[in-house]
């Protein structure tokens, strides 16, 4: 049995580019999915946020139009509901990487808040990176990548490939022109790779000890990619 680190924002809104809080938290599917993916093949699973904070969940990731149909939603919050671990959160600060064997970042909005700009988050995921362990992050998750920087103040994924939350859902999900930056072109500026492929569909990168996920879909898939690492 493998100990997987869940790295979860602690935020429940996002700063919109007019000063506005959007309510947000983390993506439901992209916790819920990867973390029955894991229990189910006997993994331990401990959660940590900024400050040990229990995070929030979006609520646009409970509605049935986010789900597939309300059977769908229906068993995205029962699910939610059987994850007690995610209310007993550790505190990031404290987390150290000796104590896991593998790492995962779901998305939501919430990192673009406060994971980006985590020194704490930033730290880990460096030490992640260079440890060889798995490390997996999906759709808004690799905002966190943006605070990975080295002594040198370069981007730690810089060169990697990476899947992410593109600019074109962004736009068609209705936030991309009131965001104070797009995660796609803020990742690029950074010199990570972004692969991106067709809008909502399942799209998985695989690049080292490093898998990542484009959106809500990928979660799956994503998760699959650890288990094959962690095996």
């Amino acid at each position: 049995m493998s100990k997987i680190l869940f790295v979860m924002t602690g935020a429940d809104h996002w700063t919109l580019a007019d000063g506005t809080k959007h309510p947000t938290g983390f993506w439901a599917e992209e916790a819920v999915t990867p973390y029955e993916t894991f229990r189910a093949g006997g993994h331990e699973i401990v959660v940590a946020t900024p400050g040990g904070v229990v995070p929030t969940v979006d609520q646009a990731s409970l509605a049935p139009e986010a789900n597939g149909g309300q059977q769908g939603a229906d068993r995205i919050a029962a699910a939610l509901a059987s994850f007690a671990e995610i209310q007993h959160p550790v505190r990031l600060e404290d987390v150290s990487l000796d104590d896991y064997d593998a790492v995962f970042y779901p998305g939501g909005h919430g990192p673009m808040e406060d994971l980006a700009v985590s020194p704490a988050s930033g730290r880990l995921l460096v030490a992640a990176l260079d440890s060889g362990k798995p490390l997996g992050v999906v759709c808004h998750g690799p905002a966190a990548l943006l605070a990975a920087e080295r002594g040198d103040g370069s981007n730690a994924f810089a060169g990697y490939r990476v899947a992410a939350f593109t600019n074109a859902e962004e736009t068609q999900a209705g936030l991309a022109d009131r965001a104070k930056w797009l995660l796609q072109t803020r990742l690029e500026e950074a010199g990570v790779d972004v692969r991106a492929a067709e809008p909502w569909a399942p799209h998985v990168v695989v690049d080292r000890n490093l898998v990542t996920g484009q959106n809500p879909a990928s979660s799956a898939p994503l998760a699959a990619e650890l288990l094959k690492k962690l095996s």
